[in-house]
C-alpha cells in the first residue's frame, strides 16, 4: 500500500505541478550529462526526486516528453532516446531509468553505434521479466513476460551488461524476481518497493556512489 501511495501521489504531482524540462539544464554545469527514461505510465515528471536531486549534484539532465506515458512498443522507444543524444549531440551520456526505461535504456545502448552512451544505472528494471506479467491482456503490460519476444532478445545480448548498474529494492511487488543482471553491477537495497525506492535517501546516495565510479567494460 504504501508503494502504491508513493505512485499516486507522484502522478498527481507530475500532473498538478509541472515543471519544464529546461530548468534541470543549468548552464555549465560541471558534471556528466543525464538522461532520465521513466518507466510504463510514468511521464519523466514522476523521476522528479532523481531529477531534482542529479541537477543540484551538478549533473545536467536531460529527459525524453516524447515517450508521454511510455507505453509505446520497447524498440521503438529506444530508437527516440537515440534520436535525441544525436539531435542534441550529446556523448558520454550516463541513463538513470526507471522500471521498463532499464529496457529501453539496454536496447538503446546496443543499437548505439556512435558511442553517446557511456553507461546506464537501472532502478528496479525488470530485466528478466516478472511472472505476473504473463497473466495480463493489456499490451503494454505483457512486454514484461518472460516469454515476451523482444525481452528474452534483449536479455540474451550481454555485451554491454558490465556498463549496467542493476539497483532494486528488498521486496518489489512488480517483479518478485528481483533485477539481478547477469554481468552487471548488482545492488540490493534494504528499502522496499518499485516506486517508493525512487525518492528514497538510500537510492539517491547509491546513485551518487555509481555516477561517481569510473567508467567499466
Amino acid at each position: 500500500m504504501l508503494d502504491y501511495a508513493y505512485a499516486s501521489y507522484w502522478q498527481v504531482q507530475g500532473f498538478l505541478f509541472r515543471v519544464r524540462p529546461g530548468d534541470y539544464l543549468i548552464e555549465g554545469a560541471p558534471k556528466t550529462p543525464v538522461l532520465l527514461i521513466p518507466g510504463v505510465y510514468e511521464t519523466w515528471q514522476f523521476l522528479r526526486p532523481i531529477a531534482d536531486h542529479l541537477r543540484d549534484a551538478g549533473h545536467p539532465v536531460h529527459v525524453l516528453p516524447t515517450l508521454r506515458r511510455n507505453t509505446g512498443a520497447v524498440p521503438a522507444s529506444a530508437d527516440l532516446v537515440l534520436d535525441r543524444l544525436r539531435a542534441l549531440d550529446l556523448r558520454g551520456v550516463i541513463v538513470v531509468a526507471h522500471s521498463k526505461g532499464g529496457l529501453i535504456g539496454k536496447l538503446a545502448m546496443l543499437r548505439d553505434t556512435d558511442g553517446r552512451i557511456e553507461r546506464m544505472i537501472a532502478v528496479a528494471s525488470p530485466f528478466s521479466g516478472s511472472r505476473y506479467a504473463r497473466y495480463i491482456r493489456v499490451r503494454s503490460l505483457r512486454v514484461f513476460s518472460p516469454n515476451d519476444p523482444t525481452l528474452r532478445e534483449i536479455a540474451a545480448q550481454l555485451e554491454v551488461n558490465a556498463r549496467i548498474t542493476s539497483i532494486w529494492g528488498s521486496f518489489d511487488p512488480h517483479i518478485p524476481g528481483g533485477s539481478h543482471l547477469d554481468g552487471a553491477t548488482n545492488v540490493r537495497l534494504h528499502g522496499a518497493g518499485h516506486f517508493r525506492i525512487i525518492g528514497s535517501r538510500e537510492l539517491l546516495d547509491e546513485l551518487d556512489r555509481s555516477l561517481a565510479a569510473p567508467p567499466t567494460g
